[in-house]
């Protein structure tokens, strides 16, 4: 493994991934490049582009979120400069903060209702088509009133995807997806890697993560695989936590093993040279104790 630059902490980690028999993959950097791009930006009724534009880059200025820097590409390229954001927090939904004295939010669509967030119908018919589309998106909301919808045209799959679904169906491993974007576009995704979407899970947030991982580990032995920031404390409560990429260093701290490059087939092959170590470890002690009893034997 360390001649595939692949780091492993600790021999128990092998010894774990020898065993593991449930594997849950986030999506976005993991199967995918990370790297969606905006698709359009439909504005409420009397709303302006430009002032629109200046809340997103504010709110998504400090986020590595692979829809936040979809957000600021999309307004550096239209010579946008950030509005200034105070208090800038995260939320469960996303991210909030003060622009001037109006509370501003970019949040999941989906979440706007259950915190009181009035969307007016052509924000919502921009939503429901995105999803119809397999596409993400983000809701800008100004005191409680969603002022503009960005949709996301979701990245490309990485090389190998589909190889690795295939790959570890065929070691009887079984595979789940983890995601927080939408779970339409979760679900489509899944069917284009070979998938069933009863294993895609989306809108799920970091917490969801760890608690889904809590309950595969009671009944298997888990490795759970991702790349982003909040993937780090779902990475930790797994057997075996796996980052891929160049991996954050909250990741590095809570996973096992850190896969270098951008090919997720790796992660069949570490499987397979986990199982001929086991292998190997076995026979080792196998043909000690069977030379040690021989021994005795003769004397």
């Amino acid at each position: 493994l360390a001649h595939k630059g692949v780091i492993v902490r600790g021999g128990d980690a092998l010894e774990r991934m020898a065993r593991v028999n449930h594997v849950l993959l986030d999506k976005t950097g993991t199967l995918t490049s990370g790297r969606p791009t905006v698709g359009e930006v439909v504005l409420g009724k009397q709303r302006r582009m430009d002032s629109a534009l200046k809340l997103m880059m504010g709110l998504e200025a400090r986020s590595s979120h692979p829809y936040a820097l979809a957000v600021m590409d999309h307004c550096e390229e239209q010579g946008i400069q950030p509005a200034a954001i105070k208090g800038l927090t995260d939320i469960d939904a996303g991210v909030q903060g003060v622009h001037g004295s109006a509370n501003v939010a970019f949040i999941r669509p989906d979440k706007a209702a259950g915190m009181g967030v009035e969307v007016e119908a052509a924000l919502v018919a921009a939503f429901d088509a995105a999803k119809q589309l397999g596409h993400g998106a983000s809701l800008l909301v100004k005191d409680g009133i969603g002022i503009a919808l960005v949709t996301f045209i979701h990245d490309d799959t990485r090389d190998g995807s589909g190889a690795l679904i295939a790959s570890l169906s065929e070691r009887s491993v079984n595979v789940e997806i983890l995601s927080g974007d939408h779970q339409s576009a979760v679900s489509e995704f899944a069917r284009s890697v070979g998938l069933p979407e009863s294993a895609a899970h989306g809108g799920l947030s970091p917490e969801d993560k760890v608690k889904w991982v809590k309950a595969r580990s009671s009944s298997h032995v888990t490795m759970m695989v991702g790349d982003g920031f909040n993937d780090a404390a779902a990475l930790a409560v797994a057997d075996v936590g796996v980052a891929v990429g160049t991996g954050e260093s909250v990741n590095l701290e809570a996973a096992d093993i850190l896969i270098p490059g951008d090919d997720p087939r790796m992660l069949t092959e570490m499987i397979d040279l986990a199982r001929q170590a086991q292998r190997t470890l076995m026979q080792n002690l196998f043909f000690s104790v069977a030379i040690t009893e021989i021994g005795r034997a003769h004397v």
